[in-house]
């Protein structure tokens, strides 16, 4: 399919200006975002000029380790190039958004985790069994050859297209892994480039586009009672348990033609009345409940709170803030008693005088 005025439009000053506002949302106050807005005009003057004549390069990414609650490894790209990232999805996005179905919900305008546990709730009351699957070390695993071919296969403004292929090349190293399919030789694990930085906006797209093929599959081949992702988790209802399992086997030969294998302890079928974990809730048929260690975080969030707010660091609206923004999130759940337990373990005692 042709979109002759893509790269005009990406490359358009108001556009550049819409994906700095955006890529600023939140992060105003941190120096690199700072000084790019002091000197917003001459920047983007700048970057327009770089990626229309061909000479935009991406700057090196600024990489450290978070614990959440495992270990992951998160790549930070310079301002100026998360300005790029957000010009380049937010034109490309659109165009995918025609073949994605309703069964994906990450980083998808009207779906999000939320509604994705709300419909999860309503199908294990619908069924007796689900097979739950997480794929292995997802986004160090993705093949830029064929990811960058798919996104061929929608899009072709060769400008696009090149700046994408930057985009892709450039992803910072990811840990290495050795995962072989049928037809590889002893180095082919090692000399296919591959492995999407957390972190990225185009990162979370190019999740989304990758696994696309994958919700094809299921939906319109094996057809299950119902179907739920969530970036590299998903999960299938039905009402045959032997039946789940034989698409288990289906899904794990699909993935090879994408160099994907699924997490082999943390894929299989449960019984819906035993529960089913899923973006940190435990979903039941009539009920869902937050799992222990999203608990655990919280209080080690309150008592961190607790101790700013006594000795005067924060101050109560930043408290409430943090607050606020959990028990939107927990409300989604059977959490009141869990609510009222906890905000009754932290009560906040006005500062200590200076």
């Amino acid at each position: 399919m042709i979109y002759p005025t893509l790269w005009t439009t990406l490359t358009a000053p108001s556009s550049l200006l819409l994906a700095a506002q955006t890529a600023a949302r939140g992060k105003r106050s941190r120096p690199d975002v700072a000084r790019f807005l002091l000197n917003l005009e001459p920047e983007l003057v700048r970057l327009c000029r770089r990626l229309r004549d061909g000479t935009y390069r991406p700057l090196p990414y600024r990489t450290f380790e978070i614990f959440d609650p495992k270990p992951r490894l998160i790549s930070a790209a310079p301002f100026c190039d998360r300005v790029v990232h957000h010009a380049l999805t937010r034109i490309v996005e659109p165009i995918f958004e025609l073949r994605f179905l309703p069964d994906s919900y990450a980083c998808r305008l009207g779906f999000g985790s939320h509604k994705a546990i709300r419909g999860a709730r309503r199908a294990a009351a619908r069924f007796p069994f689900v097979l739950k699957c997480d794929i292995r070390k997802y986004f160090p695993s993705i093949d830029h050859e064929i990811l960058f071919r798919m996104i061929a296969e929608e899009i072709d403004c060769p400008h696009t297209l090149a700046l994408t292929q930057l985009i892709i090349s450039h992803s910072s190293e990811q840990e290495t892994l050795a995962h072989y399919f049928p037809g590889d030789n002893l180095f082919t694990p090692y000399e296919r480039p591959r492995g999407l930085p957390l972190g990225n906006q185009t990162s979370q797209f190019f999740a989304n586009v990758y696994l696309n093929p994958l919700d094809h599959f299921i939906r319109d081949h094996l057809r299950p009672g119902d179907y739920f992702r969530y970036v590299d988790d998903f999960l299938l209802f039905g009402d045959d348990k032997t039946q789940l399992a034989q698409m288990r086997r289906q899904i794990e030969d699909f993935l090879c033609g994408y160099r994907l294998t699924i997490h082999p302890g943390k894929s299989r079928v449960y019984r819906t009345h035993d529960g089913v974990t899923f973006l940190g809730w435990r979903i039941f048929p009539h009920h869902s409940r937050l799992v222990r260690p999203n608990v655990q975080r919280f209080r080690a969030k309150l008592r961190q709170l607790q101790s700013e707010y006594a000795n005067g660091r924060i101050d109560w609206d930043d408290v409430q803030a943090a607050v606020q923004a959990w028990i939107a999130h927990a409300s989604h759940g059977d959490t009141w008693k869990l609510r009222q337990r906890i905000f009754d373990e932290f009560p906040f005692l006005p500062p200590r005088p200076k």
